[in-house]
């Protein structure tokens, strides 16, 4: 027996005994390694066993505890373990996933599908009608001059809002680097086409956002898939060897509520890969979108807030937390930022004058912070509400992701379950997932999907989890 399965077994006896009850807190890593005379990494290894078994879980920023259980109507179910860190090939590849990515997302379209593999949250979580008096009064009020003004880096008084938002939550940011860019999607792109040219190698999280791929793929770049834990983000130790091993020219990464995992760096992650990426002098393109969906009582610092050298370009927008459909993001893009506005005049020009000034208008009228702890509340609700079917409904060696923000799930599946199939079945019965298959460049993640817990008002919600449960389960089965 290994001395990982030894000291497995022994917190598994603990257990069994009644010395560790449900609920209670197991020994941490750190003092499990101090006590027993073994290495931290050999504690992770046992728990992640442990885990496996669903005799513990983890809680983020906390630890491990002995499993609780949930009820439901036939009894009782023991929460699913968390996933297991992704293991991606150590090589490059070249990225053609648009055909899968369009087939899945194409498939989706249909008004009376239950949502689950929706990339927004529900629409009714939005303040849409004061953003339209925003948007009529700034119509109204609407010149020339005014549109000029939009022209990048776009609407002054806007980029002050952002800028602003910025410093209020310990980040500097000068308004001179903020680009206001039609979503951030179009942000990240021009960041990308900024600091790489064709055949260049980019890194992105393993599993990583299909767009990112596709990204890649439109700027013929390849990809290295760096391990990615579901809890705590990207792997700094095999980001280094990557760095070691590959002329990497930019690394593509979501530190915040990543998506699909919907992991967090901590904090100190978070300085030392800014100065990794300052030692090899990779720029960082940093996806945070949904920074401002975090549970907890403050909001987590992007990776921006640690960079003293320019090469963090932070792209953000309002469409996950504000605005769908205004199409209005942005980029601090640092020492490229002259280069990211020259691309933005060359291809899309400039953001909607009317969207800008109407996000101007709301976030000067105040109410938006208000707005952010009502919409966290109601997907902290729905993360429990999901979690807890999930648990009832899926085949037994599910394992689940248990973010701190954002609201998708990855949920990882038998290895028996074809998450491709189980798409198109749940397609059948009325339900949108998004297959993990599009989440690799290698699609390498068949048996795992995400799922967006994010709409409150859709009745069907429970049934639809339901139902791709017992759907799972078939699979397993063979």
């Amino acid at each position: 027996m290994k001395r990982y399965e030894r000291h497995a077994d022994a917190i598994a006896q603990l257990i069994h005994s009644g010395a560790l009850r449900p609920g209670d807190r197991v020994p941490s890593v750190r003092e499990a390694s101090r006590t027993r005379g073994i290495s931290p990494s050999t504690v992770f290894e046992a728990y992640y066993l442990l885990e496996a078994q669903g005799l513990i879980h983890a809680r983020p920023r906390s630890g491990y505890y002995v499993s609780t259980h949930l009820p439901t109507e036939a009894g009782q179910t023991t929460a699913p373990a968390e996933p297991l860190p992704s293991q991606p090939a150590a090589g490059s590849t070249g990225v053609a996933i648009s055909d899968l990515v369009f087939e899945v997302l194409g498939s989706a379209r249909d008004r009376g599908l239950v949502p689950l593999g929706s990339a927004f949250p529900g629409l009714e979580l939005f303040p849409f009608e004061r953003l339209a008096r925003c948007l009529s009064g700034g119509m109204r009020k609407l010149d020339p001059w005014s549109i000029v003004q939009s022209l990048p880096p776009g609407d002054e008084r806007l980029r002050q809002q952002i800028a602003l938002r910025y410093g209020l939550h310990g980040t500097a940011v000068d308004t001179s680097e903020l680009i206001i860019t039609n979503g951030a999607m179009e942000a990240l792109n021009l960041c990308l086409e900024a600091v790489t040219r064709p055949g260049d190698i980019v890194v992105v999280e393993s599993p990583t956002f299909y767009a990112a791929l596709q990204a890649l793929e439109r700027l013929n770049l390849k990809a290295v898939e760096v391990a990615t834990h579901p809890r705590e983000g990207i792997d700094l130790a095999a980001l280094a060897q990557a760095l070691a091993r590959h002329p990497v020219k930019a690394c593509w990464l979501m530190p915040s509520f990543q998506n699909p995992l919907g992991s967090l760096m901590p904090q100190e992650s978070k300085r030392a890969l800014v100065a990794l990426l300052a030692r090899h002098q990779v720029p960082l393109i940093e996806d945070d979108v949904y920074g401002e969906l975090h549970f907890g009582p403050e909001r987590p610092p992007p990776a921006k807030a640690f960079d003293t050298e320019g090469l963090v370009m932070h792209c953000s927008s309002f469409s996950k937390c504000l605005a769908p459909g205004y199409r209005v993001g942005w980029v601090a893009a640092g020492r490229f930022a002259t280069a990211v506005q020259r691309l933005k005049l060359m291809t899309t020009l400039a953001a909607a004058t009317p969207s800008q000034q109407a996000l101007s208008e709301f976030l000067a009228q105040g109410g938006y912070d208000r707005h952010l702890r009502q919409l966290r509340r109601s997907l902290a609700r729905q993360q429990e509400r999901a979690l807890a079917a999930i648990a009832r409904h899926f085949p037994a060696g599910t394992r689940v992701s248990r973010p701190e923000g954002g609201y998708f799930l990855w949920v990882e599946l038998p290895p028996t379950v074809n998450a491709l199939t189980l798409h198109r079945q749940a397609l059948a019965q009325g339900i949108s997932l998004a297959p993990g298959q599009i989440f690799s460049a290698d699609q390498r993640f068949a048996h795992c999907v995400r799922i967006n817990y994010g709409h409150p008002a859709q009745d069907r919600f429970e049934e639809a989890l339901a139902t791709v449960g017992r759907l799972a389960a078939q699979l397993a089965q063979g």
